[in-house]
């Protein structure tokens, strides 16, 4: 009597699952529905304007005539316009001023208020309240401090003998003003930090302690080195935000006097909306877009150097 093996368990083909692929598939279509209006509103109003910018950056269109495919005219007629200099260099004077003041004034904020003091909420929320404010009511509201006649800044400062300047209508002043200004809002950054404060662990300032470091060495070898992703985070985010500036600018001073505070974004909105060049606005557009992406991947390039991530072992 012959006997048949039988074939190993191994073998044998298994049936897979029906219900296994509609289940990843119905995963999926759960996973799109929900990204679904966030995909659609990138692709109307930032891709789609964005690819309809670079095809108008190439035309001369002033809204009213048909677009006139002109090519490089723009970008030829941008190097060549000083304005566009001028705006350049204000732009990058404000960023380069602005941002490490923004940077170390939130830092030393958010040491303060990460201290056992009585009212530390009522003061968190005292200095992150300025920063949720409209862009126009505070311009507004700083246009009047800085006043020649009757502003509060001249005011104390006739209190102590001093003639105060004439602060937006002095070209040495009125770009300094608004670097001044723009402190305003630094309660949002400080925010930030002190919640990469309260996230470093105190078991290394125990140990700094231990080792006999000062408070000035604690901060320096312990919290400084693990505020450098959240530093970066701000540098970066600040940068781009200190580039793109125009509100401030447009209501106060409308860039002058005498272009002290003509940015590039103002200067591509009168291009736009003033003078109806719609081709040579859309090329400044690309032109600031170019200029933020350049410096933002060397910033992201020379992060290495500086920036500490807990666990890296790179820089361990």
């Amino acid at each position: 009597m012959t006997t048949t093996a039988k074939p190993a368990l191994s073998s044998v083909p298994r049936p897979k699952p029906r219900g296994l692929s509609r289940t990843v598939l119905r995963r999926n279509l759960d996973g799109w529905l929900f990204a679904s209006p966030w995909i659609i509103g990138f692709i109307l109003w930032t891709l789609g304007p964005m690819i309809a910018s670079l095809v108008i950056a190439f035309t001369e269109w002033d809204l009213i005539s048909s677009p006139r495919w002109v090519g490089f005219e723009n970008i030829t007629a941008m190097m060549d316009d000083k304005l566009v200099a001028q705006a350049l260099k204000v732009t990058t004077i404000y960023a380069v001023t602005s941002v490490p003041l923004h940077l170390v004034t939130g830092l030393l904020l958010a040491l303060l208020l990460n201290t056992d003091i009585k009212g530390l909420r009522f003061y968190r929320t005292a200095f992150y309240m300025p920063s949720v404010l409209s862009g126009v009511a505070v311009a507004l509201l700083w246009r009047w401090l800085f006043s020649t006649e009757f502003g509060l800044f001249n005011t104390m400062l006739a209190y102590v003998g001093i003639t105060g300047p004439s602060w937006l209508g002095d070209p040495r002043w009125a770009l300094p003003s608004l670097v001044i200004m723009s402190v305003w809002g630094v309660g949002s950054g400080a925010l930030i930090y002190l919640a990469g404060l309260q996230g470093i662990p105190t078991d290394l300032y125990e140990a700094a302690q231990v080792d006999g470091a000062t408070g000035w060495g604690r901060f320096w070898y312990v919290t400084l080195p693990m505020m450098t992703p959240v530093l970066f985070f701000q540098l970066v985010t600040g940068l781009i935000a200190a580039l793109q500036i125009f509100t401030q600018a447009f209501i106060m001073t409308d860039g002058g006097p005498n272009n002290a505070t003509l940015f590039l974004l103002l200067y591509l909105y009168r291009n736009a909306f003033e003078y109806f060049r719609m081709g040579f606005a859309s090329a400044l557009a690309w032109l600031l877009f170019a200029y933020i992406l350049i410096l933002t991947l060397i910033l992201f390039r020379l992060s290495d150097l500086w920036v500490y991530y807990e666990g890296d072992e790179r820089k361990g």
